[in-house]
């Protein structure tokens, strides 16, 4: 095998172990300890998380292009 495919595979194989290591040490089980001043607000419905994390999101991309699309200054054809 070439030496620098080995090189690649040898690296590839380091950080996937690591991130592996690294993701059960991250246990989700620690935050279910509650901290001391830990004051958690009420949870979100089901439409307040779509506009959270959908709507926002879209409605930003689209005011961007919108901009650029519109600000564009390169010669018609």
């Amino acid at each position: 095998m070439d030496k620098k495919l080995t090189k690649k595979l040898q690296r590839a194989g380091v950080v996937t172990i690591g991130t592996t290591v690294m993701l059960l040490m991250s246990s989700p089980a620690f935050a279910l300890i509650r901290d001391q001043g830990d004051d958690p607000g009420s949870g979100l419905s089901v439409a307040q998380t779509l506009g959270l994390f959908v709507g926002i999101p879209i409605a930003l991309f689209a005011i961007i292009a919108g901009l650029v699309i519109v600000t564009d200054r390169s010669p018609k054809r």
